[in-house]
């Protein structure tokens, strides 16, 4: 598989001018190993807090600290090399004030490396985007199934099937779009109504669970690669199925150890070869 040489990071002009142009490849990066894999192939690279959940085994994000986003982002920064790379704002850590979004912002750009962070919510957040756009902090909103607004929205569940809520998630879209932000993201929503926003915004729209017209799609690294057998999004295709092959893997060294099989003596220090086959 040929893989596009790179001069440069992608920035965020270079997503915000991807509107209605090849489409954009984004997937989460969590750790240094991953985006090294990763970044060869994607636009954007995404530290989501969703990390709570797949590397930390919570129930939900609403537990992920500015802490654990920087320390995250600054391992995907050090594995990656071109991939636009975005670090979520966590939750409680940007909704009091805009002020309080820049100072959690600004820590994580300047901690990090980072390109942009992501923020969620539509209309109540305009004036928090439009705060840290003016102020040289370029933001990607979340629009639909928001995961930090979990115990408000009825839990995960596609959005946008009544035509009340449907309008409300074109309007969020657009409030983010008029404040200033670079691209939304647009999660668990109907068809029909990813589809409309993908024609009226003037930024580029990613889409998770949303639809194929999206100006980009995104997905949790670790469902495509088939890292989690207990549910599976209707959304998330698999690529592969890493999980029974991590297992079996595990499962034979597991074997050589209590064999005593291994470590043999290609795999040891000072160890005479004729002691090591008596």
């Amino acid at each position: 598989m040929s893989v596009e040489q790179r001069s440069r990071r992608i920035s965020v002009t270079d997503i915000g001018a991807r509107k209605n142009q090849a489409p954009l490849v984004c997937l989460t990066a969590y750790t240094t190993p991953i985006a090294k894999l990763l970044d060869p192939h994607c636009d954007i690279l995404l530290v989501g807090d969703s990390l709570g959940m797949v590397i930390y085994g919570m129930e939900n994000t609403l537990s992920v600290t500015v802490d654990m986003m920087i320390a995250h982002g600054a391992a995907v920064q050090r594995g990656s090399r071109s991939s636009c790379l975005v670090v979520d704002l966590p939750f409680g850590s940007y909704e009091a004030s805009p002020l309080q979004a820049f100072t959690t912002a600004s820590r994580i750009l300047s901690e990090t490396g980072c390109a942009a962070v992501k923020l969620e919510g539509g209309m109540e957040m305009a004036e928090t985007i439009a705060f840290l756009t003016q102020r040289g902090i370029p933001v990607m909103g979340h629009v639909g199934l928001m995961p930090q607004s979990v115990n408000t929205a009825g839990g995960f569940r596609a959005h946008g099937k009544k035509e009340e809520e449907a309008l409300k998630i074109i309007k969020d879209a657009e409030a983010v779009a008029d404040a200033g932000a670079f691209a939304c993201v647009i999660e668990g929503t109907m068809e029909s109504v990813a589809r409309t926003l993908t024609e009226k915004l003037s930024i580029p729209t990613i889409g998770i669970g949303a639809s194929a017209t999206c100006d980009g799609q995104i997905l949790v690294t670790d469902d495509l690669l088939g890292l989690f057998s207990d549910f599976t999004p209707k959304f998330v295709k698999k690529y592969c199925e890493l999980a029974p092959v991590i297992e079996e893997a595990v499962a034979g060294y597991a074997r050589d150890v209590k064999d005593r099989s291994f470590p043999q003596a290609e795999h040891c220090f000072g160890m005479i070869k004729e002691r090591a086959v008596s």
